[in-house]
């Protein structure tokens, strides 16, 4: 499922939104504090500073928010930037991802990936005509 989301995230351009998601989540299992600080900055620099090369659609006051605890940052550093991430994808991405075929086909156990086999016709077949010669007589 998530990378079927993923996948019609790119053909919308918003994939970032999830890749986001996906590193927040990554960076609140660090397990120590040494840790965090290398995990912070890559995804700050990534995802949040201005012009960040798959910035996320952030409110002023959630981007001011997490810009000041970015020298300093706790395991919960992101949590109202992958909140409000979420929320968007939530309320907007998500609900056309329903509709769309790649869900449907994905629900339906259909592979998009993998094109449906058509059966081959069992009319003829090699078996059918071992044992037969051809009449020459016609030519």
């Amino acid at each position: 499922g998530l990378d079927a989301f993923t996948k019609f995230l790119k053909t919308e351009f918003s994939e970032e939104n999830i890749e986001f998601w996906i590193a927040c989540e990554d960076y609140k299992k660090s397990k120590t504090a040494h840790e965090l600080l290398p995990k912070a900055k890559t995804i700050y620099e990534t995802f949040i500073q201005k012009d960040a090369p798959k910035e996320v659609n952030l409110d002023f006051q959630t981007k001011e928010f997490t810009s000041q605890n970015i020298e300093r940052p706790i395991i919960t550093t992101f949590d109202a930037a992958q909140n409000t991430v979420y929320r968007l994808m939530e309320q907007d991405s998500y609900p056309r991802f329903l509709r769309s075929d790649p869900y449907l086909n994905l629900v339906k156990g259909r592979n998009p990936s993998r094109p449906t086999l058509r059966r081959r016709s069992r009319s003829f077949t090699v078996n059918d005509f071992q044992g037969v010669r051809p009449d020459l007589t016609v030519w």
